[in-house]
């Protein structure tokens, strides 16, 4: 069975357009203003409005309330097990929540989120310099940490991916998903149709 696959961070019509003819199983949509990713609340329903039933969207977003969205909530910040288990009954959606990763250590931040969220994402911790983001700093973490891990809860790796390297980290890993952002884009924030079709294509030869 082939890597499920997400493309973050979709903010125009030639991205989206890609991601769908490309095969992708997940879309997300950044609603963090920070980010270059960002996408105003007004334009998403233009973009939601192109994605096929099959294709789940994923609304992004960093502590603050979720607004709503049709599929999928994934979370970047602080939340705790508790936020998310609220707000699965709340908005009655599967959530995503990212784990930060630089050491082995980090990882052992996933057990108490198992049973309050649908997926884990483990994402490469951004060292704590000015600028910085939550996620889609295009950093990656040591992919071996995860070598011989496993958890109940399914889960994406991200951080750092890209056609290039993409195959010796679900190999290192055995990532059932991943998430890539920066890694398909040839500016932040300005998605490249050509490298997010290169990279569903990998993903589907794994």
């Amino acid at each position: 069975m082939s890597v499920s696959v997400k493309i973050c961070g979709i903010n125009s019509r030639v991205a989206m357009e890609a991601a769908v003819a490309s095969g992708a199983d997940f879309v997300g949509f950044i609603f963090y203003p920070p980010s270059p990713r960002y996408l105003d609340p007004a334009d998403f329903a233009q973009l939601a409005a192109l994605v096929p039933p099959h294709i789940k969207k994923v609304g992004v977003f960093v502590d603050p309330d979720p607004m709503e969205i049709d599929d999928v909530l994934q979370f970047h910040g602080t939340e705790s097990p508790r936020n998310m288990s609220d707000l699965r009954v709340t908005f009655r959606l599967p959530v995503v929540k990212a784990i930060k990763v630089a050491k082995a250590e980090d990882l052992d931040a996933a057990q108490a989120f198992e049973g309050h969220v649908d997926w884990l994402m483990f994402d490469a911790k951004a060292p704590d310099e000015p600028g910085l983001l939550p996620g889609g700093n295009a950093l990656s973490f040591d992919w071996t940490l995860l070598a011989g891990r496993s958890w109940k809860t399914p889960w994406f790796l991200s951080g750092g991916l890209n056609p290039d390297n993409l195959a010796e980290a679900v190999r290192l890993t055995g990532a059932p998903a991943v998430d890539v952002s920066s890694g398909v884009e040839v500016r932040p924030g300005l998605k490249d149709p050509d490298r997010i079709t290169d990279f569903l294509k990998i993903a589907r030869s794994l």
